[in-house]
């Protein structure tokens, strides 16, 4: 065999090696896919049913989380938990941040979790949907990955922890020295996953990442359940850095100005409408009834601009068609329709409703409603997205008091119509309230001869 020969069958294995890595690349990447849930991403048809931010708001956590993302120093959080409660734009958010990172090429991957869908609920579903991710924005991760995926198939069907390992961080390892920029996974709506058990579950798996530092990020986005904020206070996640999502009443004013402009622009009702529509004062008032919080913005919106209503006469409770609560009732009967129903439950409510909780504490709240302080606590345990249980120094001892995080959840627990078993009876509540002026006023005089 001459030179000439030799060298074209070099050439012929060459290609032909390339081909079987092409090949295998390629039957990983469906096996990844199969097992995954292509819909969960961020670029997906379901992804637009949860919009980024509204232009011009956010910015200053958007710019938080971007440098956070950007830093390539040990010393930066690896894992970052932002949580707020229901009617928070943790979401859009998320959404924003993964276009940022997209454009960046600095998306690892996304999931967002959807509570009673098939695919977006299963947590099995999460480790594939993140490694088919990074196998596709990573030449080297999609080598690593390969390698294990065709000895071993059934990786995608082992136990969550198991998938972790061996389909995210061990690839990872081998494929680290090739990447040379931060790579962040985003898992949003972490309470929206199938169960509690699994929610914790993909949670204590987190500290697995730890050793992936300075280049792989992750971000949890979820409300601030009971059994989450349990977990991340366990020592393996002390590293962990919590971003609370605060409310943020100028970015709602400026979405609700844009968007009263935009309906007075494209709405066909509209043209015969003088400016200015509509007041700035009806303006403020919507924004103080929204808490800082898009949810009532943005359902108050959807409800003014129906195509088959008069606009003007929507925001001013005239026309036909409802209220513009839909949404938010449906928000608040999911998150109360998660606890067992109990009816001192709806007793509980009943404090909140007549406006004097920040008042009393939970121990003053137990003695009217006679119940021990521990079952109030265990009463809105699944309610931490709604209820915020604050702590208040009394001399030497701590009391423990309940604020209701949205104003429109107090609307909602006032009117039977919408509460449904939760609404408490118009005639009980009158002495419910008796009974708590009465005990604000020993309080008054406990604090006055305290005070002589």
């Amino acid at each position: 065999m001459d030179v000439s020969d030799r060298s074209t069958l070099v050439r012929i294995s060459q290609k032909n090696i390339r081909s079987y890595y092409f090949l295998t690349e390629e039957i990983a990447l469906r096996i990844l896919y199969n097992a995954s849930a292509p819909d969960a991403t961020h670029d997906t048809s379901e992804s637009f049913t949860h919009p980024p931010c509204h232009p011009n708001t956010w910015l200053t956590i958007l710019d938080d989380l971007t440098t956070w993302s950007q830093d390539t120093s040990d010393s930066a959080p690896q894992i970052v938990w932002m949580h707020e409660p229901a009617g928070t734009e943790k979401s859009a958010i998320a959404q924003s941040l993964c276009e940022a990172l997209q454009d960046q090429t600095s998306l690892g991957g996304r999931f967002f979790f959807k509570r009673g869908h098939l695919s977006r609920g299963n947590a099995a579903r999460l480790w594939p949907t993140i490694a088919y991710q990074l196998a596709r924005s990573s030449p080297s991760f999609k080598a690593a990955i390969a390698t294990r995926l065709t000895s071993d198939p059934a990786l995608v069907n082992k136990s969550l922890p198991t998938q972790l390992q061996q389909l995210l961080i061990d690839p990872y390892h081998d494929a680290a020295a090739s990447i040379d920029r931060n790579l962040v996974v985003i898992i949003d709506g972490l309470d929206e996953c199938e169960d509690e058990a699994r929610q914790q579950e993909i949670l204590r798996s987190l500290p697995r990442f730890l050793p992936c530092r300075p280049r792989l990020r992750i971000l949890i986005v979820s409300r601030p359940e009971t059994h989450i904020k349990q977990v991340f206070g366990e020592p393996a996640l002390s590293s962990c850095v919590h971003l609370t999502v605060p409310g943020a009443s100028k970015d709602v004013l400026i979405y609700l100005t844009d968007e009263f402009k935009r309906i007075r622009e494209t709405h066909a009702a509209m043209a015969s409408i003088s400016c200015p529509w509509p007041e700035e004062n009806i303006i403020l008032y919507i924004m103080r009834k929204s808490s800082g919080h898009f949810i009532y913005a943005a359902t108050v919106i959807r409800f003014v601009e129906d195509n088959d209503f008069d606009p003007a006469e929507r925001l001013t409770g005239g026309g036909e068609g409802g209220l513009p609560i839909s949404a938010l009732d449906e928000l608040y009967l999911q998150i109360l329709g998660a606890v067992p129903y109990r009816p001192q439950l709806s007793r509980v409510f009943s404090v909140i409703t007549v406006g004097l909780i920040s008042e009393l504490s939970v121990t003053q709240i137990g003695h009217l409603l006679g119940l021990k302080p521990t079952e109030i606590i265990l009463m809105i345990r699944r309610l931490h997205s709604l209820i915020e249980i604050k702590e208040r120094s009394q001399g030497r001892a701590v009391a423990q008091y309940l604020s209701v995080y949205h104003a429109s959840f107090l609307d909602f627990l006032s009117d039977p119509s919408r509460s449904r078993n939760f609404h408490f009876s118009d005639k009980d509540q009158q002495n419910l309230a008796t009974d708590m002026l009465e005990a604000l006023s020993q309080n008054s005089t406990h604090r006055d001869e305290a005070m002589a």
